[in-house]
């Protein structure tokens, strides 16, 4: 899955959503993906919930064409 498409998936459904995806480190991860995603939106959200936004955003992929996501999720602020 291209990371440009999976970062438009983030950001359409997650308000002001800034979304970074890249292929983690290492020479078996070309499967293994990174996410750093800031909203304003996760404020005063908790940690799961906020995870469970941006799972919800990607509308299933994560389980078809994401074999694995390493997700952090922070505020403009943090």
């Amino acid at each position: 899955m291209d990371l440009a498409e999976i970062e438009k998936l983030i950001e359409g459904a997650i308000e002001d959503a800034e979304a970074t995806v890249r292929r983690a480190r290492g020479p078996e991860d070309d499967d293994h993906l990174e996410a750093l995603v800031v909203s304003p939106a996760f404020e005063g959200v908790s940690l799961v919930e906020q995870h469970q936004m941006v799972h919800e955003a990607l509308e299933g992929r994560l389980t078809r064409d994401i074999h694995a996501l390493e997700l952090r999720t922070r505020t403009p602020e943090e």
